[in-house]
């Protein structure tokens, strides 16, 4: 797909103008393969990330059948972001699409196989919760421009916001505004335990920033809530390994952290990766705005993301 092309499928709305980006869109350089335990459904899955043509974007293959990364498949879930297609769904994506986002991997295709191949879904290995991994085996295998079946390469485009929006849901919020490059800042509050109140703010968003200062960060809970989430089906994989976990009594569980402000680093690497379901074509996915978010969750960025989806249907 050339640029010409590219900038036809996609058309601007009055709050999304598609820019050129100034780089040409890519594709992993060879196949990745990674395995291990789920989150939530506590099986075993394996992984493969191979490369696609560009304006192909990231898509995922389940026994048989495709689903593209993107918000029109999102579902509403429980502490992870799902996507479903067809009768087949794949869980916690969340972390695989922040490194694929964050590291330029625009296009590629996301094949995952269960131990148990009768299952209609599947989830993304927790590893240790963190996209640590999955940034360790991008940068292993390496990028290349991505070409198109005429061997053509195709400037990836970024979606500016044009005006301030925001999404409200009880003291939640995320708010955009209008900015030259992308900016986050966000804020969580977990009083009852050691986490507390943090802030972490990033710009811009580059990938170099990213593998150092928050693919590392990992997923978080309280040990008192634990019980509760098992006995509602969650995090049937969940342990000590693949999580950082805070008890209102003991305080942390397992550090030493990664980071005093862990916690709210990963809640930026969930960001990244929810938003870029709004990625289409190998374009990115991340709106070129400073975002501001405090107590978000999966619910509430896909929101944000189908807001900014529904200004190109008015």
């Amino acid at each position: 797909m050339a640029l010409s092309g590219a900038l036809n499928a996609l058309k601007s709305s009055k709050l999304i103008s598609w820019k050129p980006s100034g780089r040409i869109q890519q594709t992993i350089k060879r196949c990745v393969d990674a395995n291990g335990t789920t989150l939530h459904l506590g099986k075993y899955s394996t992984v493969r990330i191979l490369p696609e043509l560009a304006g192909k974007g990231r898509y995922f293959y389940f026994n048989s059948k495709s689903i593209p990364a993107s918000i029109d498949y999102a579902q509403d879930s429980p502490l992870c972001t799902t996507l479903s297609n067809d009768g087949v769904k794949i869980r916690t994506v969340e972390h695989l699409l922040s490194a694929l986002e964050a590291m330029g991997v625009d296009n590629c295709r996301i094949e995952i196989t269960n131990f148990d191949s009768d299952d209609s879904d599947s989830e993304v290995p927790i590893l240790d919760g963190s996209a640590r991994e999955w940034v360790d085996k991008i940068e292993k295998a390496g990028l290349v421009a991505a070409e198109d079946e005429c061997g053509n390469g195709c400037e990836k485009l970024a979606p500016y916001l044009n005006e301030p929006i925001h999404v409200l849901k009880n003291d939640s919020f995320i708010a955009a505004f209008p900015s030259p490059k992308v900016q986050i800042s966000y804020g969580i509050d977990f009083p009852q335990v050691a986490i507390c109140s943090q802030w972490f703010s990033l710009a811009p968003l580059e990938d170099s920033f990213y593998a150092k200062q928050i693919a590392m960060s990992r997923t978080f809970c309280i040990y008192e809530e634990v019980e509760h989430m098992r006995d509602a089906g969650l995090i049937k994989g969940g342990s000590l390994d693949n999580a950082i976990v805070c008890s209102a009594s003991k305080g942390w569980l397992n550090p030493p952290l990664h980071f005093p402000d862990e916690p709210c680093r990963h809640k930026i690497l969930d960001l990244v990766g929810d938003l870029s379901l709004f990625a289409r074509f190998g374009n990115q996915g991340l709106p070129v705005a400073h975002i501001v978010v405090y107590k978000g969750g999966h619910a509430l960025h896909a929101n944000f993301v189908r807001h900014i989806n529904d200004s190109f249907k008015s």
